[in-house]
């Protein structure tokens, strides 16, 4: 399976997960910083939208990776901007020119590869705080996990995230690596890469 492919999986695979959010629980926290689930939702379309400007030939214009309001069809929001940039990649495939990203790092160019692995990071990773705060990451990570291909990739690409103290500093994208459970797959091996706590879970009220 290409890369591309493994994309759209994850893409569809994020989007089940969405699918179950209820408007009533985008106010719920996440494991991603202080994020509520509205936010990092907010977020995680704006990502669709800069990534597919990107692939169209943008340049490091901050401007069009703002967060997209959900309202009230985080779903909805979701799958039509995964749908926008599925077929923004599938256009710029051929030509694999290098696309910027303003958000990751110096800005780049960025391989086109690696700029579709990066996507396909923060698809599944997200898709996992969205599933965790929902109180049901299982599916998820099965369903990558069953995918030796899917799996290999994700945790291939967190473990070339650059892993520095200024790379892991708060704010940043991802916090310090943890260590990993021995019994963690390749799922939990990637969060822990990328210093998610696959033991999160919603706070006791």
């Amino acid at each position: 399976m290409s890369l591309l492919e493994l994309h759209t999986r994850s893409l569809e695979l994020a989007a089940t997960v969405v699918d179950a959010v209820q408007p009533e629980q985008l106010v719920l926290p996440t494991p991603c910083g202080d994020w509520s689930l509205r936010r990092l939702l907010e977020h995680t379309v704006g990502q669709h939208r800069g990534f597919a400007a990107a692939a169209g030939g943008a340049g490091p214009d901050l401007a069009l990776w703002h967060d997209v309001p959900v309202h009230g069809d985080p779903a909805g929001a979701f799958r039509h901007s995964a749908a926008r940039l599925t077929a923004a990649f599938a256009v710029a495939a051929p030509r694999s020119a290098p696309l910027w990203l303003p958000e990751i790092r110096d800005g780049g160019p960025f391989p086109f590869d690696r700029a579709v692995g990066f996507h396909l990071l923060d698809t599944l990773v997200h898709a996992w705080d969205v599933a965790v705060a929902l109180g049901s990451p299982a599916r998820l990570v099965a369903a990558v996990e069953e995918d030796p291909a899917l799996a290999g990739t994700l945790l291939a690409v967190a473990g070339a995230v650059p892993a520095g103290p200024a790379d892991r500093a708060p704010g940043r994208a991802f916090a310090a690596v943890r260590a990993a459970d021995a019994a963690a797959g390749p799922f939990g091996r990637a969060l822990a890469l990328l210093g998610r706590d696959p033991a999160w879970a919603l706070p006791a009220r």
